[in-house]
């Protein structure tokens, strides 16, 4: 098993008119000459969790930390083709528990959202520590607020109760 770091939240950034899933992300990104699809995880509207590629493989959604991170995109965040955080409860809801469950089984994994690692992309269209800044309180380590990375940097982050990292 790869060693693994953090866990990385992404957008498919579609409407929520378009209720897909893993096989048509995967079909997305096999058309753009990818291996495989580039999520380890699809969080579909009603909260389903769809594998992507497999966890042992290293994905392709984050440039530059592939390598020690889980990918996992939830269908939506767009609204009239601008960023909108479109998550439903069903999703929120599974994104909690899918990091609880990831954590238990990999140990402390950091979360973060794509636009931590770049201001090139609004993905997942919100600030993943602003939104479950209460999961900071429950123990789940989401970042707070973080400052940009450079592609070989992780983000350097404040956490609720003020300690960064």
């Amino acid at each position: 098993m790869r060693d693994l770091e953090f866990i990385v939240l992404h957008c498919s950034a579609t409407p929520v008119s378009m209720d897909i899933g893993a096989k048509e992300i995967k079909g997305w990104h096999k058309a753009k000459g990818w291996k495989d699809i580039g999520y380890h995880y699809v969080i579909r509207l009603n909260g389903k969790v769809e594998l992507g590629r497999p966890l042992h493989k290293e994905g392709s959604h984050v440039l530059g930390h592939n390598r020690e991170s889980i990918g996992v995109c939830y269908v939506g965040g767009v609204e009239n083709k601008k960023a909108k955080d479109t998550m439903t409860p069903e999703q929120e809801a599974a994104w909690r528990k899918l990091v609880s469950t990831l954590r238990a089984q990999y140990g402390p994994l950091e979360v973060f959202g794509h636009n931590d690692f770049t201001d090139q992309k609004a993905c997942p269209s919100f600030k993943v520590g602003e939104k479950f800044a209460d999961s900071i309180a429950a123990g789940i380590n989401f970042h707070q607020s973080c400052r940009l990375a450079t592609t070989t940097a992780l983000p350097t982050c404040t956490y609720n109760n003020g300690s960064s990292g």
